[in-house]
């Protein structure tokens, strides 16, 4: 987020198709009163959450998730028609690519004049031409780390995590894509590889780091590194944030060889059955109460240009929430795989997790 307010222009046309034909949407009347949620766990204030139900008369189904590729997982079965889901860029992308979005309304979403324009232009990489995403929430994955266990030096690289002198006190990263991206960096590969040769190396480093790993953690991580059972750990900056609030010891780095960044956006899905209702959903998320509110509750970086009038100097200054530009230089998006690497990259991972 930037420290001010950016008017935008009309630049989003809406598509010229009405609503109800948008395959999978369902009538106006059973769009007034149900909505299917499927979200990151612990990512959104339950007040807000309530609020809205209140204030819209919208019973809300909401479902969490724990990593990008469970998201995947549960849409895939198609068990539920979910009518709004929050995920990271590059499995948006994918599903983009396999035609499983449809377009959002852009012109029923008046909180959306709040959205950073840069955040928007940064969407551009998975969502080209601005017709299926709104921005929640940013960040970057890097190293939470105890200073009285690890110096600063020591961290400022992704080879820490292979030193021996921290084996069982490193805790990774319990993501696919985000573990392998640690190693990549390690050998200088490109976090958006596809080469088998490069995958396979990065198979093997981390099966070798492994032996040094004391958990693979996710949303506990903030909660092991309080409690200093761990020396270092492979998070979000917003875990990490979470964690330095709480242990005056922590700190957080985005190492020299830089690291991921990452836009996790709400989007409508093709199984989309209250159509309304989710745009509803998606404005409400863009207010400016609900988008503070969201904020204080998981401290990651908020795209919200309203938010920064109700914080004060030191959070709008702390790096850990909100990423220099020096530090995003050295970030990158992920792109979206290719079913054979998919299949590839993912069995790779049951085999390190059983390794």
């Amino acid at each position: 987020m930037k420290n001010r307010f950016i008017s935008l222009l009309s630049i989003f046309v809406l598509c010229a198709t009405p609503v109800l034909s948008f395959t999978g949407c369902g009538s106006d009347a059973e769009a007034t009163d149900t909505l299917v949620v499927l979200n990151y766990g612990k990512y959104i204030e339950a007040d807000v959450l309530k609020r809205f139900q209140k204030e819209t008369g919208i019973k809300v189904k909401y479902e969490e998730y724990e990593s990008v590729e469970d998201m995947y997982a549960k849409y895939k079965a198609g068990s539920i028609n979910y009518d709004v889901i929050c995920t990271s860029d590059y499995m948006i992308e994918t599903m983009r690519q396999e035609g499983e979005l449809i377009p959002i309304d852009y012109n029923s979403l008046p909180n959306y004049a709040n959205i950073d324009q840069d955040i928007i232009d940064a969407s551009a990489a998975f969502d080209p031409t601005h017709k299926y995403t709104v921005p929640y929430f940013y960040g970057t994955v890097g190293i939470l780390y105890n200073t009285k266990m690890v110096d600063e030096d020591t961290v400022s690289s992704w080879d820490c995590l292979w030193n021996p002198e921290y084996k069982n006190r490193t805790v990774m990263i319990n993501s696919q894509r985000d573990a392998f991206m640690v190693a990549q960096k390690k050998l200088g590969y490109d976090i958006n590889t596809t080469d088998k040769k490069e995958l396979d190396d990065t198979f093997n480093l981390l099966c070798d780091e492994k032996k040094y790993v004391y958990a693979y953690l996710q949303d506990e991580t903030y909660e092991c590194m309080i409690s200093e059972d761990a020396a270092m750990a492979v998070c979000y900056s917003g875990e990490a944030a979470m964690g330095m609030e709480y242990n005056e010891d922590l700190d957080y780095i985005v190492p020299n060889e830089g690291g991921n960044l990452w836009i996790d956006s709400w989007f409508v899905p093709r199984t989309c059955k209250h159509y309304d209702a989710a745009m509803k959903w998606i404005d409400f998320m863009c207010e400016e109460e609900a988008a503070t509110e969201n904020f204080e509750y998981v401290w990651y970086a908020t795209p919200n240009t309203k938010v920064a009038q109700h914080e004060d100097e030191e959070t709008l200054a702390d790096e850990t929430v909100f990423p220099t530009k020096e530090t995003l230089s050295r970030c990158k998006l992920y792109e979206a795989y290719d079913k054979d690497t998919l299949d590839y990259t993912t069995t790779l991972w049951k085999k390190l997790k059983a390794y």
